[in-house]
C-alpha cells in the first residue's frame, strides 16, 4: 500500500474508532448472520433491516434450519423487505452449503462468489466481517465516499465506471483491520457522505476528496440518465366464498416471485375466459373497483384494479393445483403476500 493509501485507510480507521457503528446487531458474528445482514442491506436501509433480521432469526436462527425451511415459509419471513429474489437466493445458497459444503460456509473467495445472490461485494463482505480476511467490498455507500473522494466519472451501470471504483477500493483496503475498515467505509457512506446534502465537515477524508476540493460534490456520483417510468394496469380477481379466498402462487421469477397473490387478468373481459380455463365455472364479478391502490417499483409503477366475485359454492377444482389454492381467511398471515395485496385484503376485511 502506497502513502496515500495508508493516509486513506489510517484517516477512515482513526474515525471509526471514535464515530462509527459498534452495536449493530450482526456485528462480531458468525457468517450466516454476516450473510443474512449483508443480503438484507441490499437496497435496504440499516433501520428498516433491523427488525427483520431479528425476526428472521427468531425463525431461522442457523444455517440448517433456513435451508430445511420451505420457501414458503422463508417468503413469508421476508415479506414487506421487498425485492424479493433475495429471498429465494438466500433459501438456495442455503440448500447448497448444506448438501455440498457440510453446512459450513465456504472461506475460499470463488466457492462463495458462485452461490445464488453472493456477488463480488457480499463475498467480500462475509469474508473480511466473518473470517478476518483481507478483501475490499463496494455497496451503495462505499462507491458513493469512493466516485466523490476521487471524482470517478460515469454512473454505476457503466463498466469502466465500476472498473475504476473496484480499482480504488482494492487500493485502499488495508491488510490489517480489514473489516472495521470496510464497516467505516459503509458508516462515513451512510452517516456523512450522504446523497444530498453531505456532512463534508464533519469527514474524515475532506483533506483528501478531491470532489470536496472543487466544490463539486453535488457532481457525483454521476447520475443514471433519466427515462421516463413506465405506467402499467393489472386486475386483480378476489374470487371468495364464506370465508375461503383464491390465491395464486406466482412465477418463481418476475415481480413478487414465488410469493402468493390474487390471480390477475389484464382487463375486465378476460375474467369469464379466466374463470372457464382455471376454475370451470362463469360468474360475472360483483364489484369492479378500478385503482384500488398504486404500487411502486424502481423501474414502472402500476396501478391495481380488483374484481370481487362472489361463489355460493366452491368449484369441483382447479385446473393448476400446484399454484392455486382455497385458503381461509384466518390463515391468510400464514402465506408471503405482497404488500399491495396485502392491503388490499386488508381494507376488504375492515
Amino acid at each position: 500500500m502506497d502513502a496515500d493509501a495508508a493516509s486513506f485507510a489510517n484517516a477512515v480507521l482513526t474515525w471509526q474508532r471514535r464515530y462509527g457503528r459498534h452495536d449493530l446487531p450482526w456485528q462480531q458474528q458468525d457468517a450466516y448472520r454476516v450473510w443474512l445482514s449483508e443480503v438484507m442491506l441490499q437496497q435496504t436501509q440499516v433501520n428498516t433491516v433491523i427488525p427483520y433480521y431479528q425476526n428472521f432469526l427468531t425463525r431461522f436462527p442457523d444455517l440448517k434450519e433456513l435451508a430445511d425451511a420451505s420457501i414458503d415459509e422463508v417468503l413469508q419471513h421476508w415479506q414487506g423487505l421487498g425485492y424479493y429474489a433475495r429471498a429465494r437466493n438466500l433459501h438456495k445458497a442455503a440448500i447448497i452449503i448444506r448438501d455440498q459444503h457440510q453446512g459450513c460456509f465456504p472461506r475460499d473467495f470463488a466457492e462463495l462468489e458462485v452461490l445464488p445472490g453472493i456477488g463480488r461485494s457480499t463475498a467480500g463482505a462475509i469474508l473480511s466481517f466473518a473470517f478476518g480476511q483481507r478483501w475490499p467490498i463496494l455497496d451503495g455507500n462505499v462507491k458513493r465516499v469512493l466516485a466523490r473522494c476521487f471524482r470517478v466519472p460515469g454512473w454505476y451501470g457503466q463498466s469502466a465506471t465500476m472498473k475504476q471504483l473496484w480499482y480504488l477500493a482494492e487500493a485502499v483496503t488495508p491488510g490489517e483491520y480489514t473489516a472495521e475498515f470496510n464497516q467505516a467505509m459503509m458508516d462515513i457512506g451512510s452517516m456523512i457522505c450522504v446523497k444530498s446534502k453531505p456532512k463534508c465537515e464533519a469527514c474524515p477524508l475532506k483533506d483528501m476528496c478531491a470532489s470536496y476540493r472543487h466544490h463539486s460534490q453535488a457532481e457525483y456520483p454521476q447520475k443514471k440518465p433519466q427515462r421516463v417510468k413506465p405506467h402499467k394496469r393489472t386486475l386483480m380477481l378476489l374470487h371468495r366464498c364464506d370465508e375461503q379466498i383464491l390465491l395464486w402462487r406466482r412465477p418463481p421469477s418476475g415481480i413478487w416471485g414465488g410469493l402468493w397473490s390474487l390471480p390477475e387478468v389484464d382487463e375486465a373481459s378476460a375474467v369469464e375466459l379466466w374463470q372457464q380455463s382455471f376454475l370451470s365455472i362463469v360468474q360475472s364479478p360483483r364489484a369492479l373497483q378500478q385503482d384500488v391502490i398504486r404500487h411502486q417499483f424502481s423501474h414502472y409503477s402500476l396501478d391495481i384494479s380488483l374484481a370481487i366475485i362472489e361463489l355460493e359454492a366452491l368449484p369441483d377444482g382447479i385446473s393448476d393445483t400446484e399454484n392455486y389454492a382455497w385458503v381461509d381467511t384466518k390463515d391468510i398471515g400464514k402465506h408471503g403476500l405482497p404488500t399491495p395485496v396485502r392491503k388490499i385484503l386488508s381494507l376488504l376485511q375492515e
